[in-house]
């Protein structure tokens, strides 16, 4: 019996393993609680008293070494494995994403366009970054026309000529180069301006400015697309056009819906009047359109011009510019149930 011990001691210290499942099947046989060790320690009291001591020094070196066995083997098998993610277990279910929501920058430009784009308007974009020429000089602003002091410009230092952009109206210049009559067309955008920011204003916004060039256009066709376009932005189609100044534009108006006076916000965003600007317009001038390559005896046009940030923060009554710009979870969350 003491043989089949020793048998078995060898078998322990040969015995190699490439699973966890081997070697806990290597635990059981040996160590488990019918294992094999269970049964010698049982036959120990059928041992010869001369023969006792040998044989209980032999099964406890076995139950030893099986044991530094087992041990042996699970530390090797996990040196092996693959190291764990950074991420933890990858397989489980991931937490729910938060959706995010729209800047209500883009829910009112979106608006915009999904007014016009349904009586026939494209859009048409351009570059931020502009020259001289598409921004004043095609526009019935030559240097050192004075209207350029209405507009504080950021120039680009390395090139005098160049600057950022301070309205949209250089997108159109760049449409009507490229396009014949009939054009329909409006142009969204960022613009900048040299100005101070307070609550009321800001050096970077966004414009969406209109143009419309055909054969016979008129004020009234004008007068008509801005009504349409109160009325579905605002649900309130009484405007008025009050004479203005624009260098590219010959008549030009600004444009006042009435935003009547039922509460005490409308008395103090109208001043008490009822009536709110909200962006200008005007007749396209013969010079513009010469500038451009169009015959102003042939075709004529409007263009019409306004703010992105007023228009919101008529909708949504936000009273401070600066909140657009300052990216506040708090304020954005806000608008995450707007589409």
């Amino acid at each position: 019996m003491l043989d089949k011990v020793k048998e078995h001691l060898e078998k322990v210290k040969a015995f190699k393993a490439d699973s966890k499942e081997a070697v806990e099947a290597f635990r059981i046989e040996y160590l488990g609680s019918k294992g094999l060790l269970k049964d010698l320690f049982e036959k120990f009291k059928e041992v010869p008293n001369d023969q006792k001591k040998d044989f209980g020094q032999a099964i406890n070196e076995l139950k030893i070494k099986a044991t530094e066995k087992v041990n042996a083997l699970k530390d090797a098998l996990a040196s092996t494995a693959a190291p764990a993610s950074s991420h933890g277990d990858l397989t489980r279910t991931g937490y729910p994403m938060e959706i995010g929501s729209r800047h209500p920058i883009s829910l009112v430009k979106n608006q915009i366009i999904d007014v016009f784009s349904r009586i026939g308007f494209n859009v048409s974009e351009g570059p931020e970054i502009e020259d001289d020429w598409h921004n004043f000089t095609a526009l019935n602003l030559p240097e050192h026309h004075p209207a350029r002091d209405m507009q504080d410009t950021f120039f680009i230092q390395t090139n005098p000529d160049m600057l950022l952009r301070t309205h949209t109206s250089s997108v159109q210049v760049r449409y009507m180069e490229n396009n014949r009559p009939p054009i329909r067309t409006i142009s969204p955008g960022r613009v900048f301006r040299n100005e101070a920011i307070s609550a009321r204003a800001h050096c970077i916004f966004h414009q969406v400015e209109g143009l419309y060039i055909d054969k016979d256009v008129s004020f009234a066709d004008l007068k008509q697309t801005l009504m349409h376009f109160t009325q579905e932005m605002f649900g309130r189609s009484k405007i008025r056009l009050r004479p203005s100044y624009f260098p590219f534009t010959e008549p030009s108006a600004e444009i006042d819906i009435y935003w009547g006076l039922e509460t005490e916000t409308d008395h103090r965003i109208t001043k008490g009047t009822g009536w709110l600007e909200i962006g200008g317009c005007g007749m396209v001038d013969p010079a513009v359109l010469v500038n451009c390559g169009i015959d102003p005896e042939e075709h004529s046009g409007f263009a019409f011009g306004m703010g992105v940030e007023r228009i919101a923060m008529l909708l949504y009554g936000i009273g401070d510019i600066r909140m657009f710009f300052e990216n506040d979870v708090r304020f954005l969350k806000q608008f995450s149930s707007a589409i």
